[in-house]
């Protein structure tokens, strides 16, 4: 059986403590883990400390060809990639490739970004006193920066951390989901091939209860980039003191679904934002407000559309929806629908689990305060919700302690941007669903959904330090 090892200064080191990592959908053993310990983290950052010296140095076109060539190795491995996403994921295989199709991309812009890190000059003389002097600025890498990604997008939210910081010089430890440990390391294998120096990135896998206080606390860490539950999120902004940042957390996205809609143009793509990778999305469609004039219609069109979703393994292209990341969030998940269903809710579809796979499932009659609508479901469940003009609806979508994504279809100019100002998180998107997103565009939330902003210029900003230099023309 495949054992695994952590990459600390450019080499693999099995370790006696290991974990097994199990597929979500078979229950099968994919490989034995390795486990780091606090002294595997302290090694982790002394490497990359050292390997700083080499980053911040590096010019800029180098750092952009090492990530041109990440992306030119992932196209050539592409099929891989995908494969690896669907055992250890759970992810159907049509998804995994498109997640690994955006990687590349985000990539990328990485490297293209890594030769616009500019900075601007200021006019020292628009105050007294600033006569005959020039102002500048340039940004500068951090140093070392940790890295905590999800279990939901395995490469692609990896690149959202990893390709910034070495665009901008900076230097990662990586702390991997522990389902998802594979695809952290196969892409530590492609950076090397790459030509990324030895320790400027290290890998560590293993329990994220264990290893969060040594990554985040050591003071020679200069930033921490986490994905993952607005729970965790707090403890480590608390935890990082002064240091920078960038908590990209949970939701419960809302999509407002005006009465000048067709709807025959938006169900189907109203259905693959709610059920995608089994509604294991940040930005996944969770809460419809529909308006009551074609409330019973949209129902009836997407409870239909939904029942053509196929359910099975995650290795056949055929596959919509696959298992859950495991057996708990599946319990999960059961326990909240049946608890909404007590407090008056009804199913219109699904419901009931079967075995590790939890089938698409759309509830009506529900309100904000139960916990499929006030709480992140991360899970293929979706309400539908009548109102009765745009501000009610716009009040209901932020009657939320999250704001990442939000969305509205309307053909309605005046409404569009009327909801683009009221509503309140970190993006609002008209006449798609709020699963939407792209690569470079900035994203991040609001409220308990995070902290900083993604999107490669905007993470590549919050990656580097401003500094301002003057200099005196005239003695």
């Amino acid at each position: 059986m495949k054992k695994t090892g952590l990459l600390i200064n450019g080499k693999s080191e099995t370790k006696d403590r290991t974990y097994e990592l199990l597929s979500p959908y078979s229950g099968e053993t994919l490989a034995q883990i390795s486990m780091a310990d606090e002294e595997d983290v302290r090694r982790a950052i002394d490497g990359a400390e050292a390997a700083y010296k080499v980053m911040k140095d590096m010019p800029a076109h180098k750092r952009s060809e090492i990530l041109f060539n990440v992306a030119k190795i992932l196209e050539e491995r592409k099929e891989e990639m995908a494969k690896v996403i669907a055992m250890e994921a759970g992810k159907p295989i049509r998804t995994a490739r498109g997640e690994i199709a955006r990687t590349i991309v985000t990539y990328q812009f990485a490297a293209e970004e890594a030769k616009r890190i500019y900075g601007e000059t200021i006019p020292m003389d628009a105050a007294p006193g600033g006569e005959n002097r020039i102002g500048f600025t340039w940004r500068e890498p951090l140093g070392v920066v940790v890295a905590i990604s999800p279990f939901n997008f395995p490469f692609n939210l990896v690149a959202h951390k990893l390709g910034p910081a070495f665009a901008a010089g900076n230097t990662v430890v990586l702390k991997p989901a522990e389902q998802t440990p594979l695809s952290s390391l196969l892409i530590a294998e492609v950076f090397q091939q790459a030509g990324l120096p030895a320790g400027a990135l290290q890998v560590v896998t293993g329990s994220g209860r264990e290893l969060s206080d040594p990554l985040i606390k050591d003071s020679r860490v200069q930033k921490v980039t986490f994905t993952g539950s607005a729970k965790v999120g707090k403890l480590i902004k608390e935890k990082a003191g002064l240091r920078k940042v960038t908590l990209e957390l949970g939701s419960n996205s809302g999509l407002i679904i005006e009465p000048d809609i067709p709807l025959e143009k938006i169900i189907k793509r109203c259905v693959e934002g709610a059920f995608s990778f089994a509604g294991q999305v940040c930005i996944s469609l969770q809460r419809v407000y529909v308006h009551k004039d074609i409330y019973d219609e949209f129902c009836k069109r997407f409870i239909e559309e939904s029942k053509n979703l196929k359910i099975g393994d995650p290795l056949e292209d055929t596959t919509d929806i696959s298992a859950m990341i495991s057996r708990g969030e599946v319990d999960r998940i059961e326990a909240w629908v049946k608890e909404a269903v007590e407090q008056g809710a009804e199913v219109g579809l699904g419901g009931t689990r079967e075995g590790a796979i939890f089938p698409p499932t759309v509830l009506t009659k529900v309100t904000n305060d139960m916990a499929v609508s006030c709480q992140e479901t991360f899970a293929p469940v979706v309400s539908i919700v009548p109102y009765n003009n745009l501000d009610e609806a716009i009040d209901m979508v932020n009657d939320s302690v999250y704001g990442l994504n939000v969305g509205i279809y309307t053909q309605n100019i005046s409404h569009a941007f009327h909801a683009a100002r009221n509503l309140h998180s970190g993006g609002v998107i008209i006449n798609d669903t709020p699963t939407f997103r792209l690569d470079h565009m900035p994203y991040g939330g609001v409220k308990e959904s995070g902290y900083g902003r993604e999107g490669i210029k905007y993470a590549v900003e919050e990656m580097t330090e401003l500094k301002f230099v003057m200099v005196k023309t005239v003695l």
